[in-house]
């Protein structure tokens, strides 16, 4: 059975960082990312990366976002600095095959298989 494990969320104040984790366990994906979900608003992509390394990122965060990932832990990190009051959202990670990580697929939540429970990353201003 896979799981996910999100840690890392929390409260912090505009220009603070944070680091989020997900630990995955029962399979090792070939695309892991994080989407994201303000009240409100439809989940978006903030970052994704193939088991090769490659990443891709929404404009939004690109130069203030890392995400990378430890294949021997089967472990997902994002790196967030710099944040900002509209970072504030519902963060989760998702895992899916290598369409996932397309550059046509990887903000299309459709194109990942398997969802963590999220985290929560509050930004005060």
């Amino acid at each position: 059975q896979v799981q996910f494990v999100e840690s890392g969320g929390g409260s912090v104040q505009s220009g603070g960082s944070l680091r989020l984790s997900c630990a995955a366990s029962g399979y090792s994906f070939y695309c892991m990312g994080w989407f994201r979900q303000a009240p409100g608003k439809e989940r978006e992509g903030v970052a994704a990366i193939g088991r090769d390394g490659s990443t891709l990122y929404a404009d939004s965060v690109k130069g203030r976002f890392t995400i990378y990932r430890d294949n021997a832990k089967n472990t997902l990190y994002l790196q967030m600095n710099s944040l900002k009051a509209e970072d504030t959202a519902m963060y989760y990670c998702a895992a899916g095959s290598p369409v996932a990580c397309s550059d046509f697929g990887w903000q299309n939540q459709d194109t990942f298989d398997v969802w963590g429970q999220g985290t929560q990353v509050t930004v005060s201003s």
